[in-house]
């Protein structure tokens, strides 16, 4: 596979990219929290990462991807979503079902074997969780979205990604009717920074989502745009 770094170090550069792409900086303790590591581990791998020119690092700021950091991140990314996405369209998976296992496929493929998958699903834009899978180039097609949580009350929108990994959070949504291309409106929110309160289409069925979780859906289209 390109790059011919360790199952670790690509684990970290993803953990980096996915990181400051959604909040803006990678810390230590968020990757740690991130990987299920201790912190004095990341610590000691964010030393290596450094001296292998892939990430910069500077005390209390955080880690940052160099350009050689950021393309091992986009190449592991693009092999991880397109597994995900061949496991879900060719052999049946739920998008719950597919975390751990593109965790292991993806380090040991070969380039020729992904690019056999790409073209065999059609060169895919997007993962079965929404997020973009950058091509051969690095480069993602990014649609216009905002996170649901900035819905204004009684607005609406489809659901077009949902950043979230862990296999029981994308099946309880799974189990409540949400999914890829589901309309979802916005009720309202309880007091003091609580739950959101949501509907799915014309269902007059309420979900209720947490703030952390409606921070990492995504929703496109209907009268979502503020």
């Amino acid at each position: 596979m390109d790059g011919g770094h360790s199952a670790a170090v690509d684990d970290y550069v993803k953990a980096v990219y996915k990181l400051v792409e959604s909040e803006g900086t990678a810390t230590t303790s968020r990757i740690a929290l991130r990987l299920g590591l201790s912190a004095s581990s990341v610590s000691g791998m964010a030393r290596k990462l450094a001296d292998l020119g892939l990430v910069e690092h500077r005390p209390y700021a955080g880690l940052t991807l160099t350009e050689a950091g950021r393309r091992h991140a986009l190449s592991m990314l693009r092999r991880h979503r397109l597994i995900e996405t061949f496991l879900v369209q060719e052999l049946g998976y739920g998008w719950d079902e597919v975390q751990d296992e593109a965790e292991v496929l993806e380090h040991y493929v070969s380039d020729t074997f992904l690019a056999r998958i790409d073209a065999k699903l059609g060169h895919p834009r997007v993962d079965p969780h929404g997020d973009p899978i950058p091509d051969v180039e690095g480069r993602t097609v990014e649609q216009e979205a905002c996170v649901l949580s900035l819905l204004e009350p009684g607005t609406t929108g489809l659901l077009v990604r949902v950043d979230e990994e862990d296999p029981a959070v994308l099946r309880h949504l799974k189990e409540r009717g949400f999914g890829l291309g589901t309309e979802v409106r916005m009720r309202g929110r309880h007091p003091f920074g609580g739950s959101f309160i949501v509907s799915l289409g014309g269902d007059t069925d309420e979900h209720l989502l947490g703030p952390e979780l409606a921070a990492a859906m995504w929703v496109a289209g209907g009268d979502q745009v503020r």
